[in-house]
């Protein structure tokens, strides 16, 4: 056939179909009317739970990636939100436990300063309230410094104690402190009355004397002595007044080859940690009745 015999023109309406205006509404209504359909009588129910069924496996393997990360980074943020609530919780127990020590402490200081007033209270003597600064730094001494000095009244040979008893007595003076020297010092010395016997004594300070730190010598191995004995001051060297409490008996040993016992006392002051004390006037200068010498001398020509 030649070539100018061929048609050009569009196909006949059978060959070409519908236009696409009209598949569009046929479209439209057999979705609408599906819908409708199964809306009202469940006409793609069992399509739909086969069709989940069969991509539920496809569903859970999409999310668990997704899942993972959200996991992953909740996990990351509640451990930083633990680990800061964690440190603040140490912070805060700490403060906490500062402040009960400090309480503890502040409770401790006003009750033996308590019983220091009680005991200004109770005491004839004249006596002035210090503080501990410090203790020396000679290793082969035990002694302390406390703030009162010359200023203050403060007289070398003053008693010292605590709310429990004598701690020791005052060896130097300086214009604002003191330096005093423990029961428990090697050098240390004083009188001492066993209030059940009535016995004297005198206890020396030797801080490893039986792990008491007080040492009764010269002592008969007859001599009436008993664990946890009360000694107190006899008054008899012009200085402590009479009957403050000192020591008390740790042990006595007694042996058969001596003719003298070892008796180790504890004494009942804070030695070691003092901080507050009460500086009694030496009794020499509290104003007590003396007898004359000149009255003495003449009493020892009479007995002669």
């Amino acid at each position: 056939m030649p070539q100018g015999t061929l048609e050009r023109n569009a196909p006949p309406f059978f060959k070409q179909g519908p236009s696409d205006l009209s598949r569009l509404a046929l479209y439209s209504a057999l979705t609408l009317f599906l819908m409708v359909a199964d809306t009202r009588f469940q006409l793609a129910e069992n399509l739909r739970q086969i069709v989940a069924t069969v991509l539920y496996p496809v569903q859970w393997l999409m999310l668990k990636p997704v899942e993972f990360a959200d996991h992953g980074a909740g996990y990351f943020q509640s451990l930083q939100t633990a680990q800061e609530a964690l440190d603040a919780a140490h912070k805060k127990m700490t403060l906490m436990g500062q402040r009960a020590h400090k309480a503890e402490q502040l409770a401790q200081e006003n009750s033996r300063l308590r019983q220091l007033l009680a005991l200004r209270d109770r005491l004839s003597t004249p006596a002035h309230a210090a503080e501990v600064i410090y203790d020396t730094a000679d290793p082969y001494t035990r002694r302390v410094v406390i703030d009162r000095g010359q200023m203050d009244g403060v007289q070398a040979g003053s008693p010292v104690m605590d709310e429990a008893g004598v701690l020791g007595q005052v060896k130097r003076v300086f214009p604002l402190v003191s330096e005093v020297s423990l029961l428990v010092d090697r050098d240390q010395a004083i009188p001492v009355l066993n209030v059940r016997t009535g016995a004297r004594a005198v206890a020396y300070g030797d801080p490893v004397a039986g792990h008491g730190g007080m040492e009764l010598r010269f002592m008969p191995a007859s001599a009436d002595l008993r664990e946890a004995d009360l000694l107190t001051t006899s008054g008899v060297d012009g200085l402590y007044p009479p009957g403050l409490p000192v020591a008390r008996v740790l042990r006595v040993e007694r042996q058969a080859d001596s003719a003298f016992a070892r008796v180790y006392c504890i004494p009942l002051a804070q030695v070691q940690g003092a901080r507050h004390v009460l500086v009694l006037q030496p009794l020499a200068d509290s104003g007590l009745p003396r007898p004359e010498p000149a009255a003495a001398a003449r009493r020892g020509r009479r007995n002669k």
